[in-house]
């Protein structure tokens, strides 16, 4: 038997007993001939003791102990003395004095102190994954994620989804990131894709009568990755025919409610805030707006435009906007060299040519753009942004995407930078009502904003052809502290309206019938209305668990390069295997 207790849940009841456990070296200390060792397996630590008086064959055994050696031991639970207790930990009250040991495997020194804290760089840990899945902070996020995901299954069984698998080798279609492509051996030529996505399934899924239908399902996207990002991720996909989207996201609301409680013994109060797309990026810059701070934008183009500056008046005159924040009370934390080059820099990357300031005074303004705004500017000014003596004010005054990027970053940057976020809050909120569609620069064309199967807002449909970049979507995000959970939307149902949008996208006829040709047939079958949404499971975890990048709460990540330093992966197959998939060996290697 290698055991029949865990180290972390023995308690001062358990003293007395005789118990086996199994785990790993954490700890070793020697002290005057009686080795302590804290053992730790996955419900925590526990310190046992070799006591040459108690069983000088365990000691001797326990004496050549290191750190990650793998072992089981059999002892008794005492009780510590008072003057031994250790706080800090669980079972600090008790520890196991040990009478039996078997060492079952032996550790090289590990590459990184397997404890929480540690300054090993992502790569060597990313390297060492397994090693560094056994730290403390580690297997509590991989606690958590799989609470979050049992959660989410009891609560979409309770509501009658079905839980049901979609292919991961299927169709390449385009309107999405690369598809990552699988080469066919028995189909010369051809390739198999990756799903981005579970999408046209799950449609496909209500024309088959499934009406409410969930999955965990694995997505991939290559793309270029970062922090929140990796090529391949989870998300719990759902769909639902006969969808009314209040009462689909009055659903989810409570699903997310339900694993706040569950998991963070949270009560998050419903219904969420809501905020059109057009209200997001108006007042915060940014159609996933962290609503943990005051700091809104201010339209002041219509008060610049009277002013004397002539870069203002240039902008409001070619229809631009100018746009301000007001940090409140810290104008004298802030030089001018810190504002113009400091502040400046986060606005530059976004497109900003310059970023104007006023420092608010008693009587009056001070900076660089003053001169331009007389008194009854100035108290224009005031009123509109709410100052007050001691504000600093920051415009940006340009194109209307350029001033809410460029203010969007500038207010996420004062905010962690002027300590103004709650990091024990969870805001959740919805958007909603995006443009279907975007002008692509590159393409020269109008692209799905969210994908080609929303259902575009009824009253905005006759606009499709004539002016596409007007239509909103019955489209939604989900939100939480600035970050996307998840996108949904009503699907298009209509055979006649599916091919409209097709064709507002560029494609042809015969195009859209080889693409999707097989969704378009399946809606001349009575399909019903649906609709639903996809939440990204490896972000909930990520803020649940309080942690700074998607590769801790994924298993096995990649690296920034798509790389994984583990496996190795990507690697190089041999001409064998290349040949016997009908690919072009020599221009492979090039």
């Amino acid at each position: 038997m290698y055991r029949n207790a865990n180290c972390g849940e023995l308690t001062e009841a358990s003293a007395g007993k005789k118990v086996t456990l199994a785990g790993w070296v954490q700890k070793r200390r020697d002290l005057g001939g009686v080795i302590f060792i804290d053992l730790r397996d996955r419900s925590g630590f526990v310190q046992i003791v070799f006591n040459p008086q108690v069983d000088q064959e365990a000691w001797k055994k326990g004496d050549k102990l290191r750190s990650e050696y793998c072992v089981t031991v059999t002892g008794e639970v005492v009780k510590r003395d008072p003057e031994a207790v250790n706080e800090k930990i669980k079972t600090g009250t008790i520890e196991v004095m040990i009478s039996e040991i078997t060492l079952l495997n032996k550790s090289k020194t590990p590459p990184f102190p397997i404890e929480d804290g540690i300054e090993a760089s992502e790569d060597i840990r990313l390297k060492y994954r397994y090693l560094d899945l056994r730290r403390p902070e580690m297997l509590e996020t991989f606690k958590l994620r799989n609470k979050i995901t049992h959660t989410l299954r009891d609560f979409l069984d309770e509501k009658d989804f079905m839980d049901i698998e979609t292919p991961i080798l299927t169709k390449s279609t385009p309107e999405g990131a690369r598809d990552y492509l699988v080469p066919s051996r028995v189909h010369p030529g051809e390739f198999y894709a990756l799903p981005q996505s579970p999408q046209l399934f799950k449609q496909l899924l209500m024309a088959s009568g499934i009406e409410k239908y969930y999955q965990i399902a694995r997505c991939f996207r290559d793309e270029d990755l970062r922090a929140d990002r990796q090529p391949e991720f989870t998300q719990v996909d759902m769909e639902m025919s006969f969808f009314e989207v209040d009462k689909f996201q009055a659903m989810v609301e409570e699903m997310i409610v339900r694993v706040m409680k569950d998991v963070k013994g949270i009560d998050i109060p419903r219904p969420f805030k809501r905020l059109t797309y057009a209200e997001a990026i108006d007042f915060y810059g940014s159609d996933k707006p962290d609503t943990r701070f005051d700091m809104n934008l201010i339209d002041l183009t219509d008060i610049a435009a009277d002013s004397t500056l002539k870069v203002f008046k240039e902008v409001q005159e070619k229809g631009g906007l100018v746009k301000a924040i007001n940090a409140k009370g810290v104008a004298s934390q802030f030089s001018r060299k810190q504002v113009d080059e400091d502040l400046r820099a986060v606005v530059s990357p976004y497109g900003a040519k310059g970023l104007a300031w006023l420092k608010v005074e008693e009587g009056g303004m001070k900076g660089p753009i003053a001169k331009f705004f007389d008194d009854a500017l100035n108290a224009r000014i005031i009123e509109r942004t709410n100052a007050e003596p001691g504000d600093l004010l920051l415009f940006v005054a340009d194109k209307k995407k350029i001033v809410a990027d460029s203010l969007g970053a500038l207010r996420l940057h004062l905010g962690k930078l002027l300590g103004l976020i709650d990091k024990s809050a969870f805001n959740f909120l919805w958007v909603t009502h995006f443009p279907l569609l975007s002008y692509s620069e590159e393409e020269h064309r109008f692209v799905a904003e969210h994908h080609p199967f929303t259902m575009p807002v009824l009253e905005d449909l006759e606009r499709i052809e004539s002016d596409p970049g007007s239509v909103r979507a019955q489209s939604f995000d989900m939100v939480l502290n600035g970050f996307e959970l998840g996108s949904g939307s009503e699907r298009i149902s209509n055979h006649d309206l599916q091919e409209k949008m097709f064709k507002v996208l560029g494609f042809t006829k015969e195009r859209a019938e080889k693409q999707f040709g097989f969704l378009l047939d399946a809606f001349d079958y009575g399909v019903p209305p649906h609709g639903g949404m996809a939440l990204g499971i490896d972000r909930i975890v990520m803020l649940l668990a309080g942690r700074s990048s998607l590769r801790d709460t994924i298993a096995f990540p990649k690296t920034a390069s798509a790389s994984d330093l583990l496996t190795k992966a990507p690697s190089e197959v041999g001409l064998a295997q290349l040949s016997e998939l009908h690919l072009d060996v020599a221009t492979i290697l090039k």
